[in-house]
């Protein structure tokens, strides 16, 4: 076996624990998404990199895998839209043949005290963060291999948390949490199995943007943290191998927040 180098001078794992599998994973240009997409990759897996606008930073990943000697395409559908949900998992099969795996990482976040919570903004979390969640997982459907199948849902832990000036992004994580023990019942005899990842604070391309890295509420959230910081993108993407691997081939419906200890 051939260890990942992950400065980005090595080669893919072979025989790796996700060897063969194809795996979709949205909103994978950035953040906690690209983590799992290349370490998806280093484990094995040939990756479908979504994104719904950032073409060049999903291209950027896939470079990344394809130099380590991985499997990678970037391929463009917005999750919140029915027409491009189908195009990106026919794009998928075409590219790779089969899915065994998907990753419903796409998301987006806004934090607004109650006064300033607007129409607009509580559509924009709920046609992505659920809707767009739901349609991936009906397409997935048409699409994941009778033999076994893994859907893994990043969820939040703010959906148990629930910090304030964020009541409209926490609904959407306990969404999240809802459908996902709802969806392991349903999908279940199909031999699909629905786990999902609720990560803490962690640091990302959106989080620095929002200022959140030099915010007071980063350092309140260490200081409240038993692992005194917060997470990083690397910190996430071990437990998504996990779940899509065999090694929890008898693991459905449950929510596994990784947090640094935080509740």
């Amino acid at each position: 076996m051939i260890a990942l180098d992950l400065s980005g001078k090595g080669t893919m794992m072979k025989n790796g624990k996700l060897t063969g599998k194809v795996a979709v994973v949205t909103g994978a240009a950035k953040g906690i998404g690209a983590g799992i997409a290349k370490q998806f990759a280093a484990e094995g897996a040939a990756v479908v990199v979504n994104y719904a606008s950032s073409k060049l930073d999903a291209e950027k990943i896939v470079d990344e895998i394809t130099k380590r000697g991985g499997k990678a395409v970037a391929i463009q559908g917005n999750v919140a839209k029915r027409s491009e949900v189908e195009k990106l998992f026919a794009d998928a099969e075409k590219a790779f043949g089969k899915i065994d795996i998907v990753v419903n990482n796409a998301g987006v976040y806004e934090f607004k005290p109650l006064e300033e919570v607007t129409e607009q903004q509580f559509h924009r979390h709920f046609d992505t963060n659920v809707l767009g969640l739901l349609l991936v997982t009906q397409q997935a459907l048409k699409h994941l291999r009778p033999t076994g199948a893994s859907i893994i849902n990043i969820g939040s832990l703010a959906s148990t948390l629930a910090p304030p000036t964020a009541v409209v992004y926490n609904a959407t994580k306990a969404a999240v949490d809802a459908i996902t023990r709802t969806l392991a019942k349903e999908l279940g005899p199909r031999k699909i199995r629905v786990n999902s990842i609720n990560p803490g604070m962690v640091m990302t391309e959106g989080f620095r943007a929002a200022n959140f890295d030099r915010s007071d509420f980063r350092r309140m959230t260490e200081a409240q943290t038993p692992l005194g910081r917060i997470g990083e993108p690397d910190d996430i993407a071990p437990a998504a191998v996990f779940f899509a691997s065999d090694d929890s081939s008898w693991i459905s419906g449950e929510t596994l927040v990784i947090a640094g200890g935080l509740r």
